[in-house]
């Protein structure tokens, strides 16, 4: 359960100041009870549900402004609604350091494969985008339900320099948006589109990235900067780290700017992807298996996503298989202040009529 008007919980202070003056009265009471010499006959003749019934009433009354409080304060509930609308981006990482050839025949021919057999995997109505990333973005496809598109656009993808992890997510919110109108575009720094509030935590659009890499981030954006872009949009990012354990032995065959397979090749740096070399080797190459992997696995963290590590073809393919794109489903928030109302409206009633019952007036 998450609150739409948090602030309005600090009226939650007013009941601890109310039990406080209640007391205050109460002893106010007992002193000038005091004064009489029967005290001890009076109370002797009290019933012995006197104390309940003295009390019941205040304590109803103190749950009632206590629930009547958080109606004010606008709860809300998730709801997971099963939806046939989903969109799936795949964003995929061809820098430079994708043509090793650790994982053979190289890194991008081995993520072009598991990509193509994880799109034939899907349902007809999944409709999936491809973005791919060095320097800087670029949506490849528009997310489509045509599956020979797909390929042949996967098929068709170029390395260039660079890693710009942050580019690729922004391109792939770019791309959800354009098909979600509950989605709102990336934004950049200095832009004067305010960026959306985060929606309550748990509430999750139809639409998933997933986002594949081999190395470091060395451009564009911050990872993290990108990822609480798509906290803000409700989007999930799941995140794969692609290399061995050894790191990268040489280049594939296919030279620079070309694609992973023979012929999937073209003009070097092709797909406009290219920019100056920068640090951590070809492409951003760096650390454990060449991979960040405490930047994925908080951008996954963040989103609600998952990050997968995979070290070979073979790895990939279970981790594309095990994707939980068959559990996507549609978060919808449902406000429940009405029961919190109905609640305080009902305590708040039956402290009244307990009062009336057990102390009428004159």
């Amino acid at each position: 359960m998450d609150l739409l008007w948090p602030v309005s919980i600090f009226l939650l202070t007013v009941v601890p100041l109310l039990v406080g003056a209640y007391i205050l009265v109460l002893r106010r009471r007992r002193r000038f009870a005091v004064r009489f010499s029967s005290l001890s006959l009076i109370r002797a003749a009290a019933p012995q549900q006197s104390r309940l019934r003295r009390h019941l009433p205040f304590i109803l009354f103190a749950l009632a402004l206590v629930s009547l409080i958080f109606a004010l304060a606008r709860p809300v509930t998730i709801i997971s609604v099963p939806t046939n609308q989903t969109t799936i981006i795949l964003s995929l990482d061809v820098s430079g350091s994708m043509r090793f050839n650790d994982i053979a025949p190289s890194r991008l021919a081995a993520a072009e494969d598991a990509a193509i057999s994880f799109i034939q995997q899907q349902g007809a109505q999944t409709q999936i985008g491809l973005v791919a990333f060095s320097g800087f973005g670029e949506l490849v496809q528009p997310p489509t339900t045509d599956q020979e598109a797909l390929t042949a656009a996967i098929e068709s993808l170029t390395t260039g320099r660079a890693t710009a992890i942050g580019s690729g997510i922004l391109k792939a919110i770019d791309a959800i948006a354009q098909i979600d109108p509950n989605v709102v575009p990336s934004t950049v720094d200095g832009s004067d589109t305010a960026e959306p509030a985060p929606p309550p935590k748990g509430a999750y659009v139809p639409d998933i990235i997933v986002l594949l890499t081999d190395g470091v981030s060395n451009a564009g954006p911050l990872p993290v900067d990108a990822a609480q872009q798509a906290v803000n949009r409700g989007i999930r990012v799941y995140t794969i780290g692609f290399g061995t354990e050894a790191g990268p032995t040489n280049f594939s065959q296919f030279g620079q700017g070309q694609g992973g397979r023979q012929n999937g090749g073209g003009n070097q740096g092709g797909n406009g992807f290219g920019g100056n070399q920068q640090q951590g080797g070809p492409g951003g190459y760096g650390g454990r298996r060449g991979i960040d992997e405490a930047t994925l696995k908080q951008v996954a963290d963040m989103t609600g996503g998952a990050y997968y590590a995979a070290s070979s073809a073979g790895e990939l393919n279970d981790v594309f298989r095990n994707l939980p794109t068959y559990l996507i489903t549609k978060h919808e928030v449902t406000e429940i202040s009405f029961i919190f109302a109905a609640i305080g409206a009902a305590l708040a009633a039956g402290a009244i009529v307990l009062s009336l019952l057990w102390h009428p007036m004159g």
